[in-house]
């Protein structure tokens, strides 16, 4: 199956010097919803700017649903709607004339069931005759949201979308990404909410100083980098792990009330029996066992952190 968006290596050096992108090579799916992660500065604006057509591309190629985006401009950019970081509107023009207008800059017919149901489904409806500088922040992001689904886009960028939102909004968002991607739409969405790429994301990318150093499935990701972790309430607390456990991976923790077992659950063996054996013979009693498996921001923390 041929990707929707394939970029392949690209690069990007500003007119100051800075590398902003080192050999980038991507695939991205058709009705998936793709997550990328990184730190600020990490590249994933500049990234989705080139993609998009608003930054100009470096050396490599970009196609967006087979086309280049530099030999068939119009062709690429129109199968795109763009959520960006920033507001920006209009502030003099209407809720309505805005998706109108946004509509027919890329040559769509005009039809307005499609907008009234687009805006009712952002909770926008009411709000339709307003001038947008008489929207809250909120409001105003959801009319950038709608901006970028007035053309009925195949591909949905969302550049942190949900970036000092309300709760309202934010689950009204992903109800709408849910929908979206029932419908075929593809997803491509950066956040500093790790939990909603954890929630929502098919694959996850990892960019960091301009390159990419991962891309995995998540459930996949989780799998093979997720640690589990059993921790062993004690009943006295330790000064120190005795040595007779020195060959465990064991921290203590909790002034001294807890040691905590660090294990791969994916091994037919994983050592618990063993453990728990060694603290009896050691005469190290337990009140309490609890187990614990590491999100997707640990594994993004450590991702991060081993690649500095």
């Amino acid at each position: 199956m041929q990707p929707v968006i394939s970029v392949q290596n690209l690069n990007k050096t500003y007119a100051s010097g800075h590398p902003a992108l080192k050999n980038i090579n991507l695939q991205i799916h058709k009705g998936e919803i793709f997550a990328l992660l990184g730190p600020n500065g990490a590249g994933k604006t500049t990234l989705i700017s080139i993609i998009c057509g608003i930054v100009n591309i470096g050396d490599g190629q970009v196609l967006v649903g087979a086309k280049d985006i530099r030999a068939d401009y119009r062709a690429a950019r129109s199968q795109i709607g763009l959520v960006p970081q920033e507001l920006v509107n209009d502030v003099f023009e209407t809720v309505w004339a805005t998706v109108q207008f946004s509509r027919g800059l890329f040559g769509k017919k005009p039809n307005p069931a499609y907008l009234e149901q687009l805006l009712r489904d952002l909770s926008l409806w009411d709000k339709r005759d307003a001038k947008l500088f008489e929207l809250s922040g909120g409001m105003k992001r959801r009319v950038m949201i709608a901006k970028a689904l007035s053309h009925e886009p195949s591909i949905l960028f969302l550049d942190e979308p949900t970036a000092g939102v309300d709760v309202e909004l934010r689950r009204d968002m992903w109800e709408m990404v849910r929908r979206l991607r029932e419908r075929g739409v593809t997803i491509i969405l950066t956040t500093h909410y790790i939990e909603e790429a954890e929630e929502m994301a098919d694959r996850i990318g990892v960019i960091r100083n301009g390159e990419i150093i991962l891309i995995e499935d998540k459930t996949t990701l989780m799998r093979k980098l997720g640690k589990k972790q059993l921790i062993v309430q004690l009943k006295q607390p330790l000064s120190a792990v005795p040595g007779a456990l020195a060959g465990y991976p064991l921290e203590l923790v909790d002034d001294g009330h807890a040691l905590v077992f660090t294990f791969d659950a994916q091994r037919e063996h994983t050592g618990i029996a063993e453990l728990l054996k060694d603290l009896d013979r050691n005469a190290i009693d337990f009140k309490d066992l609890q187990s614990s498996q590491s999100s997707l921001e640990d594994i993004f923390v450590s991702l991060v952190r081993a690649s500095a």
